[in-house]
């Protein structure tokens, strides 16, 4: 009787919801507002399935509470997990991805970036600055998968290549959060470039005898792997994370098996020698400080060393 009176009762609710929408008692704006609000509030683990007040998610790195899942999270989020407030200047804004080979899949590459860039807010897949972790100087770079799966072309490139110089001119640990699908195929051998000139950069830096550290996670694979991701002087990890070259199915078929379940995940590269260690986004943070006092004395910031690195002439990469 009670489970017939449950049913009449939700198929009421759903009927005046029905109505509500034809009646056209709420346009579509408040609609938008409505459901826009209802996201907001709360979070569906993807893992998991637990729903979490998202203030709380936030306050906890974005990880969940209940099963410790890694929640993807942009550039931005991740400046404000890390730097210190009022600490972070961000370098080489200005510079913007062209299109030098007039490249065309379904549709333009301009078409693309200007798409991308309106809906992310971002010039390019990177954002590079210097600042404070726990009152230490850093440079600091973040990628970001929402800008064309934080492909690595020109702008990437030499932004990453100029937070090393700046890093190694100032004596500063250099960090970097990596996460990408790889090179940037629409800007073809400029993208690859890329690899080899960060990987300069950094060789300059370690001649120096300062500090590396990149911060893998999810997905991590690609032209990225193969040049400054794996070029640490310690390399972390965040859990579960897909960290690789060439793609799995790509593995499969070249060797006609089948490959093992935790296959290019974090834990397994840690098994296997190829990171140092997997560290919990909630106790990044704390790690990078640990590793800043351990390798180099810190550098005291100043008014002068803080000054903004003279923005040079870019050389012929393809960026303006």
């Amino acid at each position: 009787m009670a489970n017939n009176e449950e049913t009449r009762g939700l198929k009421s609710l759903l009927d005046w919801f029905a109505n509500r929408r034809k009646s056209g008692s709420s346009t579509p704006e408040q609609e938008r507002q409505e459901r826009e609000i209802a996201d907001g509030l709360w979070h569906k683990c993807s893992e998991c399935g637990v729903l979490a007040y998202t203030k709380d998610l936030r306050a906890n790195q974005m990880v969940c509470i209940e099963c410790g899942h890694h929640n993807r999270v942009d550039s931005d989020e991740r400046i404000y997990q890390l730097i210190d407030p009022g600490t972070w200047r961000p370098m080489d804004e200005h510079l913007r991805p062209t299109d030098p080979l007039q490249f065309r899949d379904r549709k333009a590459y301009a078409e693309r970036l200007r798409e991308t860039q309106e809906k992310t807010g971002l010039v390019d897949a990177v954002q590079t600055g210097l600042g404070q972790i726990n009152g230490l100087s850093v440079a600091l770079g973040v990628m970001d998968f929402r800008f064309i799966g934080a492909s690595m072309g020109s702008v990437v490139g030499e932004k990453i290549t100029r937070l090393i110089e700046q890093a190694t001119q100032r004596r500063y640990p250099v960090f970097i959060v990596c996460t990408s699908g790889g090179a940037r195929m629409q800007e073809g051998m400029l993208s690859l470039m890329q690899m080899a000139k960060i990987s300069a950069a950094l060789q300059r830096h370690q001649e120096a005898r300062l500090l590396y550290v990149p911060i893998l996670t999810n997905p991590t694979t690609g032209g990225v792997t193969a040049s400054f991701a794996m070029l640490g002087d310690i390399i972390l990890a965040e859990p579960k994370s897909t960290i690789g070259f060439a793609g799995r199915r790509v593995i499969e078929q070249t060797l006609r098996e089948k490959l093992p379940d935790d296959f290019q995940t974090a834990e397994d590269l840690l098994k296997h020698g190829f990171i140092d260690e997997i560290v919990s986004r909630t106790q990044l943070k704390k790690t990078l400080t640990q590793l800043i006092a351990l390798h180099q004395p810190p550098v005291v910031a100043t008014p002068h060393n803080m000054v903004m690195w003279e923005t040079r002439t870019l050389s012929s990469t393809g960026v303006d």
